[in-house]
């Protein structure tokens, strides 16, 4: 039985409903696992197959995240004019942009004097928006070139590595460079999405809107997907099994075969790579190819989780910080370290700080259960209300 009527696209929110859910996975892992504020868990020196599997399988969440985010921006401009979607990215994109700064970062440090503000998937979907906001007045297949591009080629550009504070740097950073920067009073800033890829998935996720159309056929859209993911993987495996393109880091052989197969899949995400983008929107497709006609109890709770994502990231980072502290409270542990700062990081207050990935995983569970009731109360207050303009900001 549906939850509520609705004119969303079901196999879509729930797919994003999947996303949200493991993304809070790694952001129980972040606070919660031992060591995982300055430990790589994906490091073959010291990883687990266990831990690997926990921080890839949240690989497709970003990904998927931005790639639907251009799909929404399709069906929702499908109603409107050109103009009327224009305003709304461009409005949507900056009002992202300025939750990450201030709200997002509040959030995941505790810091009210903002000495370190990560600009992450939030800020990257933001940027992305306001920048498709301008590409939509291209014709679609043009911006699927472009998209196709932008992820295809931007891995040719991994040698040009600058430093410093400089305005050409700090541009680069934000285009496609991963990069702490310090400032002399104490302050530092990540960039930690550089956007050129992130541009090219969300416009192909524009574009990919076109098989929603009302009049698209659903069994031509459904060969699309199978042959789409399908297509995505094989060229994953060509791509990366080939070894000379589209990774930052080239896989290489190790001590033993479990850590040789871990090598292969150590994809890099920041930014993401040819081989990223490929191994996490090929199986995304599939999972619509495979989802578009189930409808029971399971994809009915998942609809909540994607019916509301931007309300579901921002709580579920509150929450999870917040619990973080009961924990330091409970079980020992200068709990003020929790309120990150430069200090916390540069001394490493945290190193020996954690629990055990059972832990984790029972946390997650928790957090999910505790979130269900108000995202769905918010979800059905969402869809009563569509006539509130704000609530499509939110």
């Amino acid at each position: 039985m549906s939850i509520i009527k609705s004119t969303r696209i079901e196999s879509i929110d729930v797919l994003r409903g999947v996303v949200m859910v493991i993304m809070a996975l790694d952001h129980v892992r972040d606070y919660f696992h031992y060591g995982a504020f300055f430990n790589d868990p994906t490091n073959l020196e010291t990883t687990t197959p266990f831990l690997f599997f926990t921080r890839f399988i949240t690989h497709y969440c970003a990904p998927v995240f931005i790639f639907l985010a251009g799909t929404s921006a399709f069906l929702y401009g499908s109603k409107k004019s050109k103009s009327q979607l224009f305003k709304f990215l461009l409005t949507r994109g900056l009002w992202l942009v300025f939750l990450e700064i201030v709200l997002n970062n509040l959030f995941w440090w505790f810091n009210i004097n903002y000495e370190f503000i990560a600009l992450q998937v939030i800020w990257a979907i933001g940027l992305c928006m306001i920048l498709l906001s301008f590409l939509i007045y291209l014709r679609k297949k043009l911006l699927l070139l472009i998209g196709v591009i932008l992820i295809a080629c931007h891995n040719l550009l991994d040698g040009i590595v600058l430093q410093g504070k400089s305005f050409t740097s700090i541009l680069w950073y934000i285009l496609h460079q991963f990069q702490f920067v310090s400032f002399e009073n104490g302050r530092m800033i990540a960039f930690v999405y550089p956007i050129i890829p992130w541009v090219g998935l969300i416009s192909l996720g524009y574009c990919f809107g076109t098989f929603y159309n009302k009049d698209f056929d659903a069994a031509l859209r459904k060969k699309w997907l199978l042959r789409l993911g399908l297509g995505a993987i094989l060229l994953f495996f060509v791509v990366r099994g080939l070894n000379v393109y589209g990774d930052l880091v080239p896989w290489t052989e190790q001590a033993t075969t479990t850590k040789t197969i871990l090598s292969f899949f150590k994809v890099t995400k920041y930014p993401p790579s040819l081989s990223f983008l490929l191994i996490t929107i090929g199986p995304a497709l599939l999972f619509l190819y495979g989802i578009e006609r189930v409808k029971n109890k399971i994809t009915d709770f998942l609809l909540v989780f994607g019916r509301v994502p931007f309300f579901f990231y921002f709580i579920h980072v509150l929450v999870i910080h917040v619990l973080a502290i009961i924990g330091m409270l409970i079980f020992g542990g200068n709990w003020k370290n929790m309120i990150i700062t430069v200090d916390v990081f540069n001394n490493a207050k945290l190193l020996d700080y954690g629990y055990s990935l059972f832990v984790v995983y029972l946390v997650w569970i928790g957090v999910i259960a505790l979130l269900y009731f108000p995202s769905k109360k918010y979800m059905i207050y969402k869809a009563n209300n569509k006539d509130k303009w704000w609530l499509s900001y939110l």
